[in-house]
Parts: structure tokens; C-alpha cells; sequence
């Protein structure tokens, strides 16, 4: 029987297996090397169940950001001791060692897809002999496709690696298992198959979202902020800073646009703006074979039987 309202299933795609998580359950499933599939699920408590105040709109999504942030690295290293077939009990990943991880690839992303491209959007207007700054909206025009030129490049590149490529199979198993649980079908290998590898509430596409929208921010507030500093350089860096900054009200407005273009993908409106995302996703989330579904389907068959609602 079709689903009136499903459950809120998100997931990730992670080394020889996917992640799967629902408001209050979290499973991961993993392709050992001998081929079996070790399957890990446990209660999960968001701080937004625990503070339904968090779960209000424009709070919801940063909330939702930096704990996916947290449960995908932890994820990861999961998969990681089982897909390498690592005998032994797990080891937990500490505090330490999460904030080390996220803030190098933090300061990884600052300086490739954000003080380069802005610096570079400068030094093109001066070369092209007409002047760019912040005030300007084509700066951050200019600044958006950098961006957008940079995050597709990055994962080309790194899709030409056979372990990504495999995790990039295992994202679209992820996407159609969680298409044929929204459609009511029965989780088999069969019915999800027969869905696409694209979902509107994918990461991708919410990387998107942020660029556009960040775009059409950047666009109001720079205008409205003199020159800080009278050092090019240091300026670049500073105004850099900011739109970290303004990423928060930027991610959580690109959250309630992802939410309502999932809850309504047939809207003109909702089309137009999850389109970029849902085309670069032909780049991350590819034909997963039926072994890579079966994984996705386990780890979602055990969210669901957490939440007492597993209709397969």
C-alpha cells in the first residue's frame, strides 16, 4: 500500500556501502570483501527531536548540515574498516579527530572554492579592462561559475578514481532505494531499479542551491559594505570571511528551498531551481549494479524497521 506521508529518509553513499538515516534511526550497510553484508544500526536522536525548537524553519537546515557533516564521517570510517575486511571491535571516532577532519577540509574549501574564485573574479575584470568589485553583480556572477567550474572539475577528477566511482554507484543505489520507498513499491532490488539515480533532496543538488542562492545574496549585502582595508589582498581575504560567514542564512534559506522543491518537484518554480542540481548528479550518483542495491535496500529496510514502519 502507498505511503500518505513517508518518513524524512535521507542517506550517504559511503566506502562499499550506503548510510541511511530517518528522524530517530541510523543504519549503515557494507560489502565485505568476502562478499557478505555487515549491516550496523542504532537509535539516532537529532538535536532538532531533542529541541523541537531547532526543527523551526530557517534553524532546521544548519542544525541539519553540521550533523550530517558529523554522522558521514563517522559513517566513513565504519565503512572504511569493513570494506578493508579490519578484524577487531570498532573503534570510535573521537571529538578530536572529527573536528580535525572536518576543519582540514574545511580549510581546504575556503581557499579552492572560496578565496580563489573571488580573487580570481577581481583579476579577471582588471585584465579584461573593466574594474570588478563585491559592488558589482557581475563579480559574483563571475564568482558563481568559477565556483560552479571548480566543484565540477573537482569531481571529475576525483570520479576517474575507481574507489570513488564505486562510491558514486553505491550514491545511486541510495537515490532508488529511497525513490521506491517513497513510492509506496516494495523494497526488492526489482522495484527499485526501475527509478532514477536522481533525488531533489540530494546533497548535490543542495550544493547548487547554496551557489544560486548565494549568488543573489552576495549581490545585496557587498554593495552595502565599503572597502575594509586598503591592502587588495587583505580585502579579498576579509570579504572571503564574510560570505563564510553569510553561508549560515544561505544554507538555511537553500534547506527550505530543498524541502519544498522535494515536497512539490512537479511546481515550474521548484524545476527551475533544483535543475542544476539534479543534472550534476549524472556525475555523482551513477547505475549502481544489483549487489550495490541490495546494500542500499538493508540499510534502509533497518531504518525502517527502527521506526516500526517497514512496509516491504
Amino acid at each position: 500500500m502507498k505511503q500518505d506521508a513517508p518518513l524524512p529518509v535521507g542517506g550517504q553513499a559511503v566506502l562499499e556501502g550506503v548510510m541511511m538515516r530517518s528522524p530517530r534511526a541510523l543504519a549503515i550497510a557494507v560489502r565485505r570483501p568476502d562478499g557478505s553484508v555487515l549491516l550496523k544500526d542504532e537509535p539516532y536522536a537529532s538535536l532538532g527531536e531533542r529541541y523541537p525548537a531547532l526543527k523551526r524553519p530557517l534553524l532546521r537546515g544548519p542544525i541539519i548540515l553540521i550533523e550530517s557533516l558529523i554522522t558521514g564521517v563517522k559513517a566513513l570510517t565504519f565503512s572504511a574498516q569493513a570494506a578493508l575486511g579490519e578484524e577487531g571491535e570498532e573503534q570510535p571516532l573521537g571529538w578530536g579527530s572529527i573536528l580535525l577532519t572536518l576543519g582540514g577540509a574545511f580549510l581546504l574549501a575556503f581557499l579552492v572554492f572560496g578565496f580563489l574564485p573571488h580573487w580570481l573574479s577581481g583579476l579577471i575584470g582588471y585584465l579584461a579592462g573593466h574594474p570588478l568589485t563585491p559592488a558589482d553583480f557581475t563579480f559574483h556572477l563571475l564568482d558563481g561559475i568559477i565556483k560552479a567550474a571548480f566543484i565540477l572539475l573537482y569531481i571529475w577528477g576525483i570520479s576517474l578514481f575507481r574507489d570513488i566511482r564505486r562510491v558514486f554507484e553505491y550514491h545511486g543505489a541510495e537515490h532508488k532505494s529511497i525513490c521506491a520507498y517513497e513510492a509506496g513499491e516494495p523494497l526488492e532490488i526489482a522495484q527499485a531499479r526501475r527509478h532514477s539515480t536522481c533525488h531533489p533532496r540530494c546533497g548535490t543538488a543542495f550544493i547548487l542551491v547554496v551557489l544560486l542562492t548565494s549568488i543573489l545574496i552576495f549581490s545585496v549585502f557587498f554593495p552595502l559594505v565599503p572597502p575594509l582595508t586598503r591592502t587588495g589582498l587583505v580585502n579579498n581575504f576579509i570579504q572571503v570571511v564574510i560570505k563564510v560567514a553569510l553561508m549560515f542564512p544561505i544554507a538555511a534559506l537553500s534547506y527550505e528551498i530543498i524541502r519544498w522543491g522535494g515536497r512539490q518537484p512537479h511546481h515550474p518554480l521548484a524545476r527551475l531551481l533544483l535543475w542544476p542540481g539534479l543534472v550534476t548528479q549524472h556525475l555523482t550518483a551513477l547505475e549502481p549494479d544489483d549487489s550495490q542495491l541490495e546494500v542500499a535496500l538493508e540499510a534502509l529496510k533497518a531504518v525502517l524497521a527502527r521506526e516500526g514502519s517497514n512496509t516491504a
